[in-house]
């Protein structure tokens, strides 16, 4: 067995207020791009009932998955485990828990409501924004898991 099976594969939550779109994106984006190389998970500040289906509907044209995705509250105890906590949106706020070892970082997504863009074609902007995203944040976990 090589070394780099011994190391632990990052992790990383990502939050947004109700876990019903682009936090549910971000995962379902990650997960399709990462594979098993990064555990990722999902969580609301104040979940919401129902996953966005426009979101869903989106995020399918690109190759990832949110049909078996549920909303959920942030469990404090994943949360400090976490090496990245990645908060979508200046809606939501993560107050760091004691022990928590990883870093909060906050996305400002692109909003094309502000600019009269609404439907599908909103959505698939927030979509290619939260790609763009998880695509850098995956080359540095990586990078950083092959470093160690």
């Amino acid at each position: 067995m090589s070394s780099s099976n011994l190391t632990p594969k990052p992790s990383v939550l990502f939050v947004c207020v109700k876990n019903g779109g682009k936090s549910q994106m971000a995962a379902a984006l990650m997960a399709a791009r990462a594979g098993d190389r990064v555990e990722v998970h999902s969580a609301g500040t104040k979940p919401g009932t129902t996953v966005n289906a426009l979101s869903a509907e989106v995020v399918a044209e690109v190759g990832a998955d949110m049909s078996a995705s549920r909303t959920k509250p942030i469990d404090p105890a994943l949360l400090a485990r976490m090496d990245r906590v990645v908060v979508l949106g200046e809606e939501a706020v993560v107050d760091p828990v004691p022990g928590m070892r990883g870093t909060i970082t906050t996305w400002r997504t692109d909003e094309p409501s502000e600019r009269g863009v609404e439907g599908a074609e909103r959505m698939r902007l927030v979509r290619d924004d939260i790609d763009r995203r998880v695509r850098e944040l995956l080359d540095e976990l990586t990078a950083d898991a092959s470093e160690t």
